[in-house]
């Protein structure tokens, strides 16, 4: 089901959650932006591409693009941003997909995990909304 973001172009959660389980296991590659293998901003920004919605590159552009939304107002589709080294740099990327979930290429490969570890392991930098 489509729906309308605020005036924004309309997203759908089905089409975007088809993309993401089509890519699950494919492995995790540093600077992998193809189905041979995703880093994090990769997967993203493939899947986005996949939906009609050009990313910046790297996590930090992709921060720096979209509207910031609070945790209260998160929907499927926003993008979460963290510092997996806690050094003051946006390291990682996630697509939040409901029910405390995020999609996001990690260590190993692409998958889904709960937040509740990254929020407690890693420093969290926001969300942003790029519909």
């Amino acid at each position: 089901m489509k729906t309308s973001r605020e005036g924004t172009r309309d997203f759908d959660d089905r089409q975007m959650n088809a993309v993401i389980n089509n890519l699950l296991g494919v492995p995790y590659k540093w600077g992998g932006t193809t189905l041979e293998g995703f880093d994090c901003s990769g997967f993203t920004s493939y899947v986005f591409n996949e939906l009609g919605v050009t990313l910046p590159r790297t996590s930090q552009d992709q921060f720096n693009a979209g509207q910031s939304v609070s945790d209260e107002e998160l929907k499927p589709g926003d993008l979460l941003f963290f510092d997996s080294e806690k050094k003051g740099t946006i390291t990682h990327v996630g697509i939040y997909i409901g029910d405390n979930q995020m999609a996001h290429a990690a260590t190993k490969n692409v998958r889904i995990d709960n937040l509740d570890w990254y929020h407690k392991n890693y420093q969290y930098y926001g969300a942003k909304r790029v519909f």
